[in-house]
């Protein structure tokens, strides 16, 4: 499956590559990972100036108007060189929830923010148990007030707002807007194996707005959707990568006086590698077709559970052969194979484990 590109797609693409291999050597990423902020601050600011924060926002607040085939090929170049940027939780995530259930006030005042990257938003909808909202939202004399925890929001520490998912008696699960200094706000900062920040996130009380947006369950799905999408091309970016460098390092690395890549069974093996990765590039490809409305077919729930659950798979075969196929090297922390692998786990835990989304497609699974 192919996908032509348009003229401002490809130069889009062309810059950011450019882009990154300036700000995100390996080394530079580990820089990042070691400093407080655990992301490039300069890249963040570069990539906002480039426009990649407001590809896919709506031209009248500051975007360019794109869609999910462009959060696809972002997604995917921000993978190849193991991005920390919260550009999945505020350009995909949060761009995507206020789009769709923002009321004209609150996307005039925060898309053309997130657009130049001026804000930085996380999506806090995850839970202890999954599909069981535990965060409860009342209404009162002064607005909406929040009581409950969101655990492991992904840049949840540094974000300037969250998106939140609570509870509303007799109206089911609702989307609010949160201030993230406000007052009742507590963040217990850690990180993930990958290196990305991460928060568990304490309401007590906490100040919010109401999105707009009355069929929250349909909002919720369909940003998640997004999220999918856009996750399931960064293991697709992420397995290129280690993959190009398993394929050069068969054509370097010499044992007994030959280059390993001599050896038919891990030339056999590399073969297996590339027949996943282009099976998961496939399915991403299509998956972002359909949420853009590209081809015939409508996304259906099926074809995301299915996308997440098989290149979820191919993702772990592909990064764990990738380190194996390396040797000792593989595993060191000064050498970039494994931290792919690590990538892979945080990106497959991310909106519902391979499991999870099995346990959809066999419908013996919680939605």
């Amino acid at each position: 499956m192919n996908l032509q590109l348009n003229d401002i797609q490809q130069q889009l693409l062309d810059s950011l590559t450019r882009l990154l291999g300036r700000e995100y050597s390996f080394e530079k990423r580990q820089q990042y990972v070691a400093s407080d902020d655990g992301y490039g601050v300069q890249a963040w600011r570069a990539l906002a100036d480039l426009g990649v924060l407001g590809a896919a926002i709506p031209e009248a607040f500051g975007g360019f108007g794109g869609d999910a085939v462009d959060q696809m090929l972002i997604s995917q170049e921000l993978a190849g060189c193991l991005s920390l940027e919260p550009y999945h939780g505020t350009a995909v995530m949060a761009a995507t929830a206020l789009a769709a259930a923002g009321s004209d006030e609150q996307k005039a005042r925060l898309l053309p923010r997130i657009a130049q990257g001026e804000v930085k938003v996380a999506w806090a909808h995850g839970e202890t148990v999954p599909g069981r909202v535990s965060v409860q939202a009342t209404a009162g004399s002064e607005g909406w007030r929040l009581l409950g925890s969101k655990p492991c929001v992904v840049h949840g520490a540094g974000s300037d707002y969250l998106i939140v998912s609570a509870q509303v008696a007799g109206s089911g699960v609702r989307l609010f807007l949160v201030d993230a200094r406000s007052t009742g706000v507590r963040r217990e900062a850690y990180r993930l194996i990958d290196g990305t920040p991460a928060a568990d996130v304490q309401m007590d009380g906490t100040h919010a707005e109401l999105l707009d947006a009355e069929a929250s369950d349909a909002v919720i799905g369909q940003v998640l959707d997004h999220g999918i999408n856009a996750a399931c091309a960064e293991m697709v970016g992420a397995m290129q990568a280690a993959y190009g460098l398993t394929v050069e390092y068969l054509k370097t690395r010499k044992q007994f006086g030959k280059l390993i890549g001599a050896n038919q069974a891990l030339q056999h093996r590399a073969v297996d590698m590339l027949a996943a990765l282009e099976q998961s590039r496939s399915l991403s490809l299509s998956l972002a077709l359909s949420l853009a409305g590209r081809n015939d077919l409508a996304a259906g729930a099926q074809q995301v559970h299915a996308a997440k659950a098989c290149i979820g798979q191919a993702a772990r075969q592909v990064t764990q052969e990738a380190i194996q196929m390396h040797g000792g090297i593989g595993m060191t922390e000064e050498y970039a194979v494994g931290h792919y692998l690590r990538r892979i786990l945080v990106l497959d835990q991310l909106h519902g484990d391979t499991q999870y989304h099995l346990g959809c497609l066999e419908g013996r699974q919680y939605h």
